[in-house]
């Protein structure tokens, strides 16, 4: 299946600093670019993976759930960690949740997490009927596109197809139930004014992430894909902040 151009994966090999960065549900590697490239120039050895049904065509995402973008992810971090000293995971929307499953499973492998807009609960209530709603209608309306700055756009779908969607709740509920486990740094830029992703999901971080370990940085001049957003350089500029705070070895720059 031909890739959109624009939505390949991408890699920098760097230092021994790793980042994985994960994309959106029904987005592509694209929201997440000018981040990663921002990232590797710093010196850090990045991967930023295009999802399995993700960057072609709704259709073809109809065929995956959330285990198939998962594994992809996971396969991403185990070869970062086998390359890098520490590995740093960030994610934006539904790849922020997953980055935070990454950490409940991989504990210590993981140094770090930023996440930007995580989706963690299911805002939509009709989603709930998506298990048997997938047997009569193929897709509904997408959700990509959410940024407020002028000119900007998202490559993802036009359709989000309803069969993936309905394997969204197990892996929303298997996360939310493990938070306790995440003792990593964890770095949340939230949007205020987000029409994706409702507040309720920095609400449950803040609840069970009481360990010290969690900050929230709003962004006031963003929608939810921030990434490519009016407030991008702070999220670029906040993550390598980030990691220069918690890494314990140095960066080693082109």
């Amino acid at each position: 299946m031909p890739v959109m151009p624009g939505a390949e994966a991408y890699h920098h090999a760097g230092g021994q600093i790793g980042v994985l960065l994960c994309h959106g549900f029904t987005g592509s590697p694209q929201s997440l670019r000018p981040w990663a490239e921002y990232l590797a120039a710093a010196g850090m050895t990045v991967a930023l993976p295009r999802l399995p049904g993700h960057g072609t065509t709704w259709r073809e995402m109809a065929r995956t759930g959330w285990e198939d973008w998962y594994a992809e992810l996971d396969k991403a971090l185990a070869d970062l960690r086998g390359s890098c000293a520490e590995v740093f995971v960030m994610g934006l929307s539904l790849g922020g949740c997953m980055a935070l499953r990454l950490a409940e499973v991989h504990g210590d492998g993981i140094k770090g997490l930023v996440v930007v807009n995580p989706s963690i609960v299911n805002d939509a209530p009709l989603l709930r009927l998506a298990p048997l709603l997938k047997f009569v209608v193929a897709s509904v309306p997408g959700v990509a596109g959410d940024i407020k700055k002028e000119g900007a756009t998202e490559l993802g779908y036009t359709r989000t197809p309803v069969k993936a969607a309905a394997t969204l709740l197990r892996l929303w509920s298997l996360t939310q139930s493990e938070l306790g486990k995440i003792t990593q740094p964890v770095l949340v830029f939230h949007s205020p004014q987000d029409h994706v992703v409702k507040p309720g999901s920095v609400r449950i971080l803040r609840e069970r992430l009481t360990g010290g370990n969690l900050n929230v940085v709003e962004l006031a001049d963003s929608y939810h894909v921030a990434t490519l957003d009016n407030d991008a350089d702070r999220i670029f500029a906040g993550s390598l902040e980030f990691i220069t705070s918690n890494a314990s070895v140095p960066l080693q720059r082109d």
